[in-house]
């Protein structure tokens, strides 16, 4: 089957490889259909992605569908083969956590002591077939193949926004309107916030506006601290979630988060994040991280969409098939090429 190694930075190839045989026990082999692309894909290609290693093969937001089941020889567990059939179309979700660790043991998988992602520590989903655990399929029947491979994305934007415990009607200020930028602009709006969006890219503040109907987009730069200051009528918004990963912007979003307000990182970049403490000290503020997403963010994500609360249709900006993609694939880079969401069909 042909698949799509990045054997090394700006280097992506479409090579040959055996198609996956039967699954071993608690396993199942999917067909991939559609493969989205993130930002942990780019950063890749680009030589600059954490935890790391080359070569490897890209790919963990997945819309699939279950070709052969292997059910565990134990009793089965939520999420494995009482739920999952042949022929279902599934979401994936992309991280294996090891069940024992710290972490783990409080239902925090997200963050297991020994986290493994699909795509970055081991080889993804650009290619037809793949073998996984049937615990990490979420089946959604009445979700496209497009929506599905949506959900992983939605699913940190989620999860970003339960750290906090928003509040209905709170001043929410969220840097970096790209695709994890906007995942967190949706779920702070079902949590009831009033939206601040802010980015140095002005087509992104135009599709904040017109795509999900931010109340306030402002311009990154010198003067955006008064302009947050005076949408939030001097108190400045009581959540800032900095999406960027870039520590520029990490290092100087402290001053734009109230007194008592609370600090989340969405992003991450590989070296120090530093603040003056004596603001972050009389400010009083809460400092939460947050990486990836649990098993229960996917199922909230599901049901959102299967209920019309959250829109994909104005996603997916860009599309390319299988073997187009190592062509494609560096234009997408390109910030005038203005891409939210790039999706590969397979």
């Amino acid at each position: 089957m042909q698949t799509l190694v990045l054997t090394e930075p700006e280097h992506l190839i479409l090579t040959e490889a055996p198609k996956p045989g039967a699954p071993p026990p608690g396993y199942a082999l999917v067909r991939v259909h559609r493969v989205g692309v993130c930002g942990t894909d780019l950063h890749a290609f680009r030589g600059n992605q954490t935890f790391f290693t080359y070569p490897r093969i890209l790919g963990h937001e997945l819309g699939v569908e279950v070709v052969s089941i292997n059910p565990a020889p134990e009793s089965p567990a939520p999420g494995t083969a009482l739920q999952v059939a042949v022929g279902e179309r599934c979401a994936f979700e992309a991280y294996l956590s090891c069940g024992h660790c710290i972490a783990c043991r409080q239902g925090k998988t997200n963050c297991c002591t020994a986290l493994q992602y699909y795509g970055v520590h081991i080889d993804g989903g650009m290619r037809p077939y793949l073998t996984v655990p049937i615990a990490k399929l979420h089946p959604a029947a009445h979700l496209s193949f497009d929506q599905l491979a949506l959900v992983e994305t939605l699913t940190i934007g989620a999860h970003a926004v339960s750290r906090p415990q928003l509040t209905p009607g709170e001043f929410v200020l969220v840097i970096g309107a790209g695709p994890i930028g906007l995942t967190v602009i949706q779920f702070a709006q079902t949590a009831g916030a009033r939206i601040i969006a802010m980015d140095i890219d002005a087509y992104r503040l135009a599709f904040c506006r017109e795509h999900l109907h931010v109340e306030f987009a402002v311009p990154a730069g010198p003067a955006a601290f008064a302009t947050v200051q005076e949408i939030t009528g001097g108190d400045l918004p009581t959540a800032v979630f900095d999406a960027t990963g870039n520590p520029a912007s990490m290092n100087s979003s402290l001053p734009f988060v109230a007194h008592g307000g609370r600090l989340v990182f969405v992003g991450h970049h590989p070296g120090a994040v530093t603040f003056p403490d004596p603001e972050f000290h009389r400010r009083e503020l809460t400092l939460y991280a947050s990486r990836n997403s649990t098993a229960a963010d996917y199922q909230t994500v599901i049901n959102l969409i299967t209920a019309g609360k959250i829109d994909t249709g104005a996603w997916i900006t860009h599309r390319a098939p299988f073997d187009e993609v190592i062509t494609q694939f560096p234009r997408w880079l390109l910030p005038e090429s203005h891409v939210i969401k790039a999706m590969i069909t397979v």
